[in-house]
């Protein structure tokens, strides 16, 4: 249901948005693999907060989104 206090999202900018979901999604997955290859504790740290960064930009992005519908 719509929450009529909140405005819709124009197309133009729910492309934007849509398209920077996705690379943060793919920049989290990305990071996690390169964790998974470091050889030293202080890379597999710097990557997995890296990650962890894309991640939480993924979900407030999302949340963004949730809230203009």
């Amino acid at each position: 249901m719509p929450n009529n206090n909140t405005p819709q999202i124009e197309a133009k900018n729910l492309s934007i948005v849509s398209d920077q979901l996705n690379l943060e999604a793919l920049a989290t997955k990305k990071y996690k693999q390169a964790a998974q290859n470091c050889t030293t504790q202080e890379l597999i740290d710097l990557c997995n907060q890296a990650a962890q960064k894309h991640k939480k930009h993924y979900d407030d992005l999302l949340n963004y989104l949730n809230s203009h519908q």
